[in-house]
């Protein structure tokens, strides 16, 4: 992972909209008030124990068991990302942006290591994370589709820079939504989800 800058930078998704057929239509996430970080561990962990404990992860997470990496997404309008597993550790980028989907690389205790699409990121507390899946439109002006075949009709434009609700995905495609938004995109027009990765 690149070195983190010297002084904590907010990152955020470009302007999060949809466009509807012709219309433009404001994406609306509901962003539940800030989550804070409630739970402190005790003492830091040395850069010793944390660098072990990274060391036996190897395809699921030690606390939780699930995949790494994975996806979630940030639960509130702002999250810290820290440059270790502790709240004594500096803030090197602070996410502003309700729903932004985060690839887990790494777990540790009540932290999880996050990176967002320019793999940018840190250790965020677990409460400041939601398992809902979103993904971010990387095309300008995607289309999406009312099945999953590029034959079949434009139901929508996305932007890029959109957030959406991510839904069934097969091989290729997956369906997503947001406000009366919703349909099938390529796979490779989206950040948020594994190429190999079905959802139904």
């Amino acid at each position: 992972m690149a070195p983190y800058p010297s002084r904590a930078q907010s990152r955020c998704a470009k302007p999060t909209r949809f466009a509807v057929l012709i219309l433009a239509a404001t994406l609306a996430l509901t962003a539940p008030a800030r989550a804070q970080e409630d739970e402190d561990d005790g003492p830091p962990p040395s850069d010793m124990d944390v660098s072990m404990a990274l060391a036996g992860q190897q395809g699921r997470g030690p606390v939780t068991n699930l995949p790494l990496p994975r996806f979630l997404s940030l639960k509130g309008s702002e999250g810290n990302a820290r440059r270790g597993p502790s709240l004594s550790h500096r803030i090197d980028w602070v996410f502003k942006h309700a729903g932004m989907p985060l690839k887990v690389t790494a777990e540790f205790g009540n932290w999880r290591r996050v990176e967002d699409r320019d793999g940018a990121g840190g250790w965020v507390h677990y409460s400041l994370l939601s398992g809902s899946r979103t993904v971010i439109v990387d095309e300008d002006l995607a289309q999406l589709h009312s099945r999953p075949d590029e034959k079949s009709t434009v139901v929508a434009l996305a932007e890029a820079g959109s957030i959406a609700k991510l839904g069934d995905c097969n091989k290729d495609w997956c369906e997503i939504s947001a406000q009366k938004a919703d349909g099938w995109i390529e796979k490779t027009k989206i950040w948020g989800v594994d190429p190999d990765e079905i959802r139904n």
